[in-house]
């Protein structure tokens, strides 16, 4: 009678860890109302496809510039997200840069049934950038990206893999993803964080997916970095983001880390001003 009941208690505990699991790769889908349109820009619904096969779906804003920017939002948000993403774009659009804005794979309204946060969503801006070069060329002249969270993981590998990429601005980028995990766990669920050490396995076998670590990209970025960090993130350590800093100054001389007060992906909602300034002349400078 005990082992069956040991026996029951064990599998319980597996099938927890498998729910968990299952939903942190597959997040709730996040669709808004509003548009470019509601910012006073015109644009245009696109659609393209990613090299593994999954259409993803986005909005193109034509400013008449040659230089274009990609915002790239985080883990469970979208391009609707209203707490970074559409004051990000319409500050961008009002420096002049041409916007290409779209949704990673299972989020908003794109394909794919799980997330990898960062692993294949590299495959998505290689897309967003074909999409760019091969529709606008002459829009293509500079490209830019602004990453939070996940998008800023995404960011940074981008600096190294994507050619014609000029530059990145990463808010909020996690260094150690497991670790990230592991305090997400206690952050959003309430669970202990030493439960990632199972949950995370079960993560990749359901998405197929890698766990990336930008903090291995430190010695290969050469491309000019803004790194934007809070002191108050719960989920990403600013001596972490650190490490990252002063590993690849050594190798490339347009970093530049701007450590805050803010919890995770809240600067530009704390200090808007402040933001949009180093934002602003960061990109001018490098884009």
């Amino acid at each position: 009678m005990i082992g069956v009941l040991i026996l029951l208690i064990v599998v319980a505990f597996l099938a927890f860890l498998a729910f968990v699991a299952y939903k942190m790769v597959k997040p709730p889908r996040f669709v808004g109302d509003w548009t470019p349109k509601d910012l006073g820009f015109d644009y245009e619904d696109v659609e393209f496809t990613t090299e593994d096969g999954l259409k993803l779906s986005g909005w193109w804003i034509d400013n008449g510039s040659n230089k274009t920017v990609i915002p790239l939002h985080g883990y469970t948000r979208s391009r609707w997200d209203e707490v970074y993403m559409k004051d990000t774009i319409e500050f961008l659009l009002k420096e002049g840069y041409n916007v290409l804005v779209f949704d990673f794979r299972a989020h908003g309204k794109s394909e794919g049934k799980y997330t990898t946060v960062g692993d294949r969503e590299l495959l998505d801006v290689k897309a967003a950038v074909a999409w760019l070069r091969r529709n606008h060329p002459e829009r293509a002249q500079g490209i830019g990206l602004v990453g939070f969270s996940m998008g800023a993981i995404v960011t940074i590998r981008s600096l190294a893999e994507i050619d014609g990429i000029c530059c990145g601005v990463a808010d909020s980028p996690p260094m150690y993803l497991d670790r990230t995990g592991a305090r997400g766990l206690r952050y959003f669920a309430k669970l202990p964080e030493w439960l990632h050490i199972l949950v995370g396995p079960l993560t990749k076998l359901f998405s197929g997916g890698k766990e990336v670590h930008p903090i291995e990209y430190a010695e290969t970025v050469r491309k000019p970095l803004l790194i934007v960090a809070g002191e108050k993130d719960p989920l990403v350590m600013v001596d972490e983001v650190r490490e990252f800093y002063e590993k690849n100054r050594e190798i490339n001389p347009d970093i530049e880390l701007w450590v805050t007060d803010a919890p995770h992906v809240r600067t530009l909602k704390l200090h808007p001003g402040e933001w949009k300034r180093k934002v602003g002349e960061f990109l001018k400078k490098y884009l």
